[in-house]
């Protein structure tokens, strides 16, 4: 866009004749305006379970809620000045939603064969699981793996720091929190969905006061998913609810998307570790960057690909940072984390 067209007021429109939703579907966009529509549509050609749509639209300076509003009139759009992340923004959305069940889907993600009404059944059917999701693919329709997650741990740590997890991505030991060897080809109980598709019901996100604002971006379903263990719950995915989620398929390596990413994984251990293990998992994720770094360098090097020096530069500037993430989400000032 040559110039920034002024933002839309923030407004709440509901689908006419929609007075009782059952299901509350949030979207949190920025500048995806493409991908956003997509995503809508395939929701509303997908599902037939009464259903309210809320987006919050975080400060896109691509159009995004014009496109919205044009498109998709019967959804209820919150069209936002500032950009608050993903964990803050769906507080936003959840003041306006009035559905008993809450589902969080990414606005890269485009619904296939009935998959939310599969995964509500699912739902209704576990209901001891009280957190469920679904099975994720790329756009080319390979495997996504990050449709769920297990919790870190000290062996998960060092296997991360030392890419074993990535020279043996199919072993389950080896690469335990991606569950690596497993297709999503069953149903299974998991320790993490992903906000990418993500249903619970009203109560328990109530119950859980939702996402810890402290997570503004990374770490906010981690978070919560590890708080609802505590109060009973066991998550669970279904491969019958099946979605696309384009989200990693080709994204480059960000040294401001990584700094985040680091410096929420610093606070989950600070929080979510046994006591007596927080300094130990602390001390050892901080050298991941730096072999991260040495990996990707040795690899240009030896390999003469010039591919790699990318994001071996990316790492770099992520350790030469480390100051700004090694407390987790507290300051660079911080000498011991208010957990220890």
């Amino acid at each position: 866009m040559a110039a920034l067209e002024p933002k839309l007021p923030t407004t709440a429109r509901q689908e006419p004749g929609l007075s009782d939703p059952e299901l509350s579907i949030i979207i949190v966009s920025f500048n995806t305006r493409e991908m956003t529509l997509e995503c809508i549509a395939s929701v509303k050609a997908e599902t037939h379970t009464r259903i309210e749509v809320i987006v919050v639209d975080n400060a896109s300076t691509d159009g995004s809620s014009y496109a919205v509003a044009d498109a998709h009139p019967d959804v209820t759009l919150i069209a936002e000045n500032t950009n608050h992340g993903f964990g803050p923004a769906h507080a936003i959305a959840l003041e306006r939603s009035r559905a008993p069940w809450i589902l969080l889907l990414n606005p890269d993600t485009v619904v296939l064969d009935g998959a939310l009404d599969k995964l509500l059944a699912f739902a209704k059917a576990q209901p001891q699981a009280k957190i469920w999701g679904g099975r994720t693919l790329f756009g080319d329709r390979t495997l996504n793996p990050a449709s769920c997650f297990a919790k870190m741990t000290l062996w998960s740590v060092f296997c991360r720091v030392t890419g074993l997890n990535g020279l043996f991505r199919g072993s389950e030991l080896f690469n335990s929190e991606y569950y690596g060897g497993w297709p999503r080809d069953h149903a299974r109980e998991v320790d993490i969905v992903s906000g990418c598709m993500f249903l619970i019901r009203r109560e328990l996100w109530d119950e859980l006061g939702g996402f810890d604002p402290a997570f503004t971006m990374y770490g906010e379903e981690v978070d919560l998913c590890l708080r609802a263990h505590k109060l009973g719950a066991r998550p669970m995915i279904t491969p019958d609810a099946t979605i696309i989620h384009y989200g990693g398929a080709s994204e480059r390596v960000r040294s401001e998307k990584l700094v985040r990413l680091m410096r929420a994984k610093i606070e989950l251990i600070h929080r979510h570790f046994p006591p007596g293990q927080r300094r130990a998992g602390t001390a050892l994720f901080r050298l991941w960057p730096l072999s991260r770094r040495l990996a990707y360098a040795a690899g240009a090097r030896l390999l003469g690909r010039d591919t790699l020096t990318e994001p071996a530069a990316a790492w770099q500037s992520v350790w030469a940072r480390r100051a700004e993430w090694q407390n987790g989400l507290y300051d660079a000032n911080c000498t011991t984390h208010p957990v220890e």
